[in-house]
């Protein structure tokens, strides 16, 4: 069967060699998946979201407007460790001399620490992605920890309340920014309450394997602040 002619006496073939053809083809798309399945396997999702973030000037500008979340802010300044001795890995900073941690080796999504420059610290978020997502969708989110009654989260409520009602006089656009975020990096914020919640449980994780401490053993103080919203005169 020599100089067989698919296309006149064995049509059924020519249709067999074509399934095959792209079967074949459907193989080969498969095996690059794999491969590059592979390839990734051990990329967590933070770490996707920090390259995202690096390689995206825009995306990085309004993430520093809407949060103060800045890439090339990483160094605090001073030598800290955690009290259970896990790694700490400086990420980002905000204007106030601020710094973002990870926590831990990296082999799976860590814990983000915040410690500001007036020697407060704690958990936010018990990953890059749920960090972000507070402070990307509260208002102010340090604020809401400041006035916060030490930790109370009925507190915490009020102020966010008042926080919002100051947000929109003065950035009406902060709305449409916080969708382009959640839009680029795969952010679900839910309720205001919700995110509240989550971030008090995350600061109140903080003790005992995250208290963050100095080279002499002096510890920085809790995130939650002492003051209640009838302190600012701005919201009475």
């Amino acid at each position: 069967m020599s100089g067989l002619r698919l296309n006149g006496r064995f049509p059924r073939l020519r249709c067999v060699f074509a399934d095959l053809r792209a079967l074949d083809s459907l193989v080969n798309r498969m095996k690059r998946a794999v491969q590059a399945t592979a390839i990734v396997r051990g990329v967590t999702r933070d770490e996707v979201i920090l390259d995202s973030i690096r390689r995206d000037s825009g995306l990085a500008e309004l993430l520093w407007r809407v949060c103060e979340f800045d890439l090339s802010r990483s160094d605090h300044g001073e030598p800290v460790r955690l009290s259970s001795g896990l790694a700490l890995e400086g990420v980002a900073g905000d204007f106030t001399g601020g710094t973002f941690f990870l926590c831990g080796d990296g082999s799976a999504d860590r814990p983000v620490l915040y410690a500001s420059s007036e020697g407060q610290a704690g958990l936010i978020g018990r990953s890059l992605t749920e960090a972000l997502e507070i402070m990307v969708g509260l208002p102010s989110w340090w604020d809401c920890l400041k006035f916060s009654g030490s930790g109370d989260l009925t507190v915490m409520r009020m102020t966010a309340d008042h926080l919002r009602g100051d947000e929109l006089g003065d950035q009406p656009e902060i709305g449409a920014h916080r969708v382009r975020l959640a839009a680029a990096l795969g952010l679900e914020f839910g309720s205001f309450s919700d995110l509240l919640a989550r971030l008090h449980a995350a600061v109140c994780a903080t003790t005992p394997d995250f208290v963050l401490t100095v080279e002499t053993g002096e510890e920085y103080e809790s995130l939650f602040g002492p003051w209640l919203p009838s302190r600012n005169p701005a919201w009475q």
